[in-house]
């Protein structure tokens, strides 16, 4: 069944590819690990949960733009079993069109997302929270939060990464 899998992904990474004819002369011939990784990604994301796809659709459906991030990764570092912490990851637009952040969707129930709902205009700034609850763990964790805006490589991924100490 996973040799199945695998044979799936590599036929539609090959469709992705030949499809566009533009890339198929630069990505073809050589094509780089980031960009395979990135298509194996965006397909175990659709397959995995259509709702994802349809937020990437909606999310760039509307007028693009570019997001700059003040940090994509934060790490908690030590807290104790139950703490429950938060952690406020700044967003710019940098583009000339305002900025929509149409979902924010974390890995698990342990996180809970907070962010600015309204449309962030060329310059200014936003905010996505992202609120974890360490109850149920123990140890090394790393979480992830995927952003649904309205720029060209959506969605694109927040992490974060604790200790959880009895």
């Amino acid at each position: 069944m996973k040799s199945i899998k695998i044979l799936a992904v590599a036929a539609l990474c090959t469709l992705a590819f030949s499809c566009n004819k533009k890339e198929e002369t630069s990505s073809v011939k050589s094509p780089d690990s980031a960009q395979a990784s990135t298509v194996v990604d965006a397909l175990s994301q659709e397959s995995a949960n259509p709702d994802d796809a349809a937020l990437v659709k909606e999310a760039q459906s509307k007028p693009l733009t570019t997001i700059a991030f003040s940090e994509t990764d934060h790490n908690f570092g030590d807290i104790k079993k139950g703490e429950k912490v938060e952690h406020i990851y700044e967003v710019t637009n940098t583009g000339t069109n305002p900025l929509i952040i149409s979902n924010v969707k974390p890995g698990c129930g342990c996180t809970v997302p907070d962010f600015t709902k309204e449309p962030i205009l060329p310059g200014k700034k936003g905010k996505i929270t992202l609120h974890f609850d360490s109850t149920n763990f123990d140890g090394a964790v790393n979480k992830v939060a995927d952003v649904f805006v309205n720029v060209e490589k959506a969605p694109v991924r927040l992490t974060f990464s604790a200790n959880i100490l009895p």
